[in-house]
């Protein structure tokens, strides 16, 4: 994440990303609806030719294997993708599988001297990882060219180590969302919240009605680090959000304890948690979706947090995105609405000519739009035609994005070290899970995240 230097500009341009979010959602939502589409797509508005000048090599003969820790339909997705570009080069690519933490698993492929030639990283600080135990190459004049045409310098940067460009920002998320169930708010009266005292009490409207509010996916710990970060940012300020995110400041501060005593609000209810903390910790993530958008009007939940990408769950389900399926932005704690993102890097690992050619073509809007059409994908390439996108929606999400420009906040996890931040069991994924499980230790919670991230960091 690029740091800016004043201050009370951050300040006023996430406030106006996070107006326009809430605006522009609103808007969309009313528009969406009566189409037969599953997804909720807009069938006046199809993919434009993007006109792309862009020129990639023959590479007949040559053999690509792309890691990812992708799976379902993001990985089927993505595989359309590399048949363009397999079709446009003649090269041969397969998608080679990977597991959390990516780092550990190329670490493996390398040591048998097998290592993929480029790889989707999932946080900053696993690049600097890949950088540091020099398996990752710069990118190319020809990567750097499409790159520098299509990104903001913000998402440049973050792909960065040392000055150098290693890293391509393929897909974005917004990860400032909550989606619910349409009926279920319609049945019990319910609003969608604007604040988190509003969050409350519309959770109580549905609790009253019969339905726990919240799907939580406690099994995974990165959706709980979500939790976690999209509170703080609103409620301690993108200042405070900064120095944690590099642990300038401790776990032990004051603002991580406003913070999880906020979030302990809903997270130590459990008649507002679907299962309970127990039932939660044994809920993976696209389950927690698809049980918020199954069961009629008597789902598991009413609501769901999660980013952009919870389409592609909800497409698995009989409910239409913007009719049965809706979304708001993630209610403001403090003075604004937060705003964090996510994203995935390409990374090339074998420096030759098929591995820079991806490289350059995942740089491209080409590559982006054939994704972006199919749903649960957000491109941060400015210069992605939005009317790609299959729905109003995502349309709206997608605009606001490229709209922040290059002072938005980057998920806090995924600029930590990889044992703090991105390893299931270890670090604040754990902790954040026991958290889920006892929300009334917050001084305990704080003590164990602190003496974690201090080994991770190593300050």
């Amino acid at each position: 994440m690029r740091r800016t230097s004043n201050a009370n500009r951050t300040r006023r341009t996430v406030k106006a990303a996070a107006a326009l979010l809430t605006g522009a959602l609103a808007l969309s939502l009313t528009a969406c609806g009566g189409d037969d589409d599953k997804s909720g797509g807009d069938k006046s508005t199809g993919p434009k030719e993007s006109g792309s000048a862009l020129t990639l090599p023959e590479l007949n003969g040559t053999t690509l294997e792309v890691a990812a820790v992708w799976t379902g339909p993001e990985q089927a997705n993505f595989k359309k993708v590399l048949a363009e570009f397999e079709k446009r080069t003649g090269a041969k690519v397969t998608f080679v599988p990977a597991q959390d933490p990516i780092i550990n698993f190329l670490g493996s492929k390398i040591a048998g001297g097998q290592p993929p030639d480029v790889a989707m990283l999932p946080q900053p600080g696993a690049i600097k990882q890949a950088v540091d135990k020099k398996w990752a190459k710069p990118l190319g004049a020809e990567a750097l060219k499409e790159l520098r045409k299509n990104y903001s310098q913000g998402w440049q940067d973050i792909g960065k180590v040392g000055g150098e460009q290693y890293g391509v920002y393929y897909k974005a998320a917004n990860k400032s969302l909550v989606w619910y169930n349409a009926t279920v708010f319609e049945n019990a009266g319910a609003s969608e919240p604007g604040t988190w005292d509003e969050l409350l009490s519309t959770a109580q409207t549905v609790y009253d009605s019969g339905v726990t509010p919240f799907s939580i996916p406690g099994a995974d710990g990165w959706p709980l680090t979500d939790w976690f970060e999209n509170v703080y940012l609103s409620q301690a300020g993108p200042e405070k959000y900064d120095q944690l995110a590099k642990h300038e400041i401790k776990w032990t501060d004051p603002t991580v304890k406003e913070a999880l005593t906020t979030l302990a609000e809903i997270w130590g209810k459990k008649d507002y948690v679907a299962g309970g903390a127990d039932g939660a910790l044994q809920t993976q993530f696209p389950n927690s979706v698809t049980q918020t958008f199954t069961g009629g009007d008597q789902p598991k939940a009413a609501m769901v947090y999660e980013g952009d990408f919870v389409q592609v769950n909800i497409a698995q389900t009989d409910a239409k995105i913007g009719t049965d399926a809706k979304v708001f932005p993630f209610p403001k704690v403090g003075d604004t609405a937060p705003v964090v993102s996510g994203g995935d890097a390409a990374v090339v690992l074998k420096d030759s000519e098929g591995a820079q050619a991806l490289a350059t073509f995942l740089a491209s809007p080409d590559a982006a739009e054939i994704q972006a059409k199919l749903g649960g994908y957000l491109s941060p390439n400015k210069n992605v035609d939005v009317s790609v996108y299959p729905n109003d929606v995502q349309r709206t999400i997608a605009k606001a994005l490229i709209a922040a420009g290059d002072d938005f906040r980057f998920d806090m996890s995924d600029q930590a070290p990889q044992a703090f931040g991105g390893t299931p069991g270890k670090g604040e994924w754990k902790d954040l899970q026991d958290f889920l499980k006892n929300p009334s230790d917050v001084a305990g919670i704080q003590k164990k995240l602190e003496s974690d991230a201090a080994a991770a960091y190593g300050n």
